[in-house]
């Protein structure tokens, strides 16, 4: 463990968990010890002092000194490491049972000033465990109360996050940026009113050299619908979407209902009407669904992929005429013409330069499916009452799983209630935070057991009505239902002749029709 010239090189390490001056200043007088203690002991050198300011001690990743002090040990610039105690070196037990290993196979030793260990000594594990264990507990229950504390904080209305374009966050407050209010109205009005896409949207606010809040000026599609989402700009606060689950590593997730969200309405001025902001969303969910569909047509309409070419085989594709008075209808025409070009509806319907015939009118489709349908010879009742009492379990069932969950909340909230109690006993918070606190939760409560007694209801005679009416509209062909129709129409072919053939899955018979 000898130096070169005969001493023992020795390291400092020390640690604050806050950037407080106080915490600051805590850390200089421990630099000061460090030295002074090690320059008293004979035969030792002071090689160098590592300290970590405002780093958490549950993980070494983000601890630039410690890590440096670790690579120094490999390389063999001291033989002893001086900490006050374990909880400054690690939280993480498994990391202070690792580093301490890892040091001495260098020959290093690690010396825990106010916990007398050293891990030279042969029962130094034994006792590093004990201490490290009881500073790793120390270490959640700390936790657990901070995150027990923001969330009453949170429920009071206070703003954890940094400043958004439109607002600036300060001591908790959010408060409307006027410059940047402004820029987010011109993107919902875009959006919502104009209703030009992300894409462009970025595109122009590039062109014009408006910045975002980083002050760049390259915008992008995926920002935008950032922003058209956040509901702050509507005067609502969401907060807990993410959350850190580890109170070890402190890495956080985006919560996916395994914390509950602090939701509050109207919390702060909104930059955006709630008019305008509802449509917005509509949009959003509107223009999601059809990039979902835009793949291809396989699922836009009920006859899409089922109508066939008897000629070249291929599918038939939608097209819509609009009338003058601004009405439209939808037809059917094959896609080898559609793409040749070769389409042109002249006065009587026909596609000229289509030598398949005319055109297929959406209508005559269906009404071909319908005929089709009503020809078969099936027990309708029979089957409306098998579907009837299958849809009122499914129901029932659903019902169930929302009472489960109803009661679940009303549960969670109850343990919070006497959470309130004792911090109030604990004097964490005061009289008034303590029934402000039982007053949103009661309210909450109410609103729960309402839609519970509505869960639990038994199932309304007039709901079973309705489904048996709507299968029999359904199964008479006097209602359309397009997810029935896409499930019993195998294909529809059209031939040159201007005969149709129609076959339904799971059924060896053909109709024929004249187009």
């Amino acid at each position: 463990m000898k130096g070169g010239s005969g001493a023992i090189k020795v390291a400092g390490y020390c640690r604050v968990s806050t950037e407080k001056d106080d915490q600051v200043n805590s850390l200089e007088a421990q630099r000061r010890y460090f030295k002074e203690y090690i320059d008293r002991q004979p035969g030792w050198e002071l090689y160098q002092i590592y300290a970590d300011e405002g780093i958490t001690g549950t993980s070494t990743k983000k601890r630039e000194q410690f890590n440096r002090m670790i690579n120094d040990a490999h390389r063999g610039a001291f033989q002893l490491i001086i900490t006050k105690e374990v909880s400054r070196f690690s939280r993480n037990i498994l990391d202070t049972i690792a580093y301490t290993r890892e040091l001495k196979a260098l020959g290093v030793g690690v010396l825990f000033m106010n916990d007398g260990i050293s891990t030279l000594e042969p029962d130094s594990e034994l006792r590093l465990s004990i201490m490290g264990s009881i500073a790793q507990e120390e270490s959640r229950k700390t936790s657990s109360r901070v995150k027990w504390g923001q969330a009453r904080q949170m429920e009071r209305g206070v703003v954890f996050g940094r400043s958004l374009l439109g607002y600036d966050v300060k001591d908790g407050k959010l408060t409307v940026n006027p410059e940047g209010a402004e820029l987010v109205r011109l993107i919902f009005r875009k959006y919502g009113i104009e209703k030009k896409s992300t894409s462009v949207i970025a595109r122009e606010l590039r062109q014009e050299g408006y910045r975002s809040l980083s002050g760049s000026t390259q915008w992008r599609g995926s920002t935008l619908v950032k922003i058209l989402k956040n509901e702050k700009y509507a005067g609502d606060l969401i907060q807990k979407k993410t959350i850190t689950p580890d109170y070890l590593t402190h890495a956080k997730k985006y919560n996916h209902g395994e914390e509950a969200l602090i939701v509050i309405e109207n919390h702060h001025e909104p930059i955006i009407d709630r008019e305008l902001w509802n449509t917005v969303q509509e949009e959003l969910k509107r223009r999601n669904r059809h990039n979902r569909q835009s793949t291809g047509h396989a699922n836009r309409y009920v006859f899409s992929g089922k109508i066939k070419c008897g000629l070249c085989g291929a599918n038939f594709v939608a097209r819509k005429k609009y009338g003058k008075d601004g009405s439209q209808s939808l037809r059917w025409a094959c896609r080898t013409a559609a793409k040749e070009g070769r389409i042109h509806i002249d006065s009587d319907g026909n596609a000229a330069g289509c030598n398949i015939g005319r055109l297929i009118p959406d209508e005559m489709a269906i009404e071909m499916l319908r005929r089709a349908l009503l020809s078969l010879r099936i027990d309708r009742q029979r089957i409306i009452h098998r579907l009837t009492e299958v849809a009122v379990t499914a129901i029932q069932e659903a019902d169930g799983d929302t009472a489960k969950k109803l009661e679940a909340e009303i549960n969670r909230l109850g343990k919070k209630k006497e959470d309130v109690l004792d911090a109030f006993f604990s004097k964490n918070i005061t009289l008034d935070e303590m029934q402000i606190l039982n007053k949103r939760y009661d309210r909450q409560i109410e609103d729960l057991k309402e839609r519970l007694d509505r869960a639990k209801e038994t199932s309304d005679p007039g709901t079973k009505a309705a489904i048996q009416e709507r299968l029999s509209s359904v199964l008479s062909c006097r209602a359309e239902s397009e997810l029935l129709y896409k499930e019993l129409l195998d294909k529809i072919v059209i031939y040159p002749d201007k005969r149709a053939e129609l076959s339904l899955h799971y059924l060896p018979q053909r109709w024929w029709f004249q187009v």
